[in-house]
């Protein structure tokens, strides 16, 4: 089947080893991945796993759902607010935690999440954006575009990505 672009946009050709997040599915999958990843933030690590699952939906980078239990005892803060996504149901919001530093609903999870998306049950998801460092094997993550998403932008990934000035309607 091939997908119908949104008019004007020209995906990048990928190199060896990277892939257009172009050919990524909609509604999404959600995949494994066992590289490190490495989360810091107050000058502290939170976050150090290989257990890692990522969302792939078209246009996005992927996002990252890490075990709740691989973040630092106390990181994580309940606070206030929702949102829903159309494919995993309802999130709830935490503040991450570390030293003398909080960085305010950076994180969420799908306490719920709908069919297909059980796997990223008991997993979290971080804004890069508001963290000090996130890597993928050593390699600093960029964060996605917008102020909304929270996709991580890697080497082995290639857009144009969601979020940049002009894609509301992709």
């Amino acid at each position: 089947m091939t997908m119908r672009l949104p008019r004007g946009v020209v995906p990048e050709t990928p190199a060896p080893g990277q892939v257009s997040v172009w050919t990524f599915p909609r509604p999404p999958i959600v995949v494994g991945d066992e590289r490190r990843v490495v989360v810091r933030l107050g000058g502290e690590i939170i976050v150090d796993t290989t257990d890692s699952l990522k969302a792939l939906e078209t246009s996005h980078p992927p996002t990252w759902y890490l075990p709740k239990s691989a973040f630092r005892a106390g990181s994580l803060q309940p606070t206030a607010g929702s949102s829903v996504c159309e494919y995993k149901g309802p999130a709830r919001y935490f503040d991450v935690v570390a030293a003398d530093r909080t960085a305010q609903r950076a994180a969420w999870q799908y306490p719920n999440p709908w069919p297909g998306f059980e796997p990223i049950f008991d997993r979290i998801a971080i804004y890069v954006p508001d963290m000090d460092s996130v890597t993928v094997d050593g390699v600093e993550v960029e964060p996605q575009p917008g102020n909304f998403y929270g996709g991580w932008i890697t080497p082995d990934v290639v857009g144009p990505f969601k979020g940049i000035p002009g894609s509301m309607g992709w």
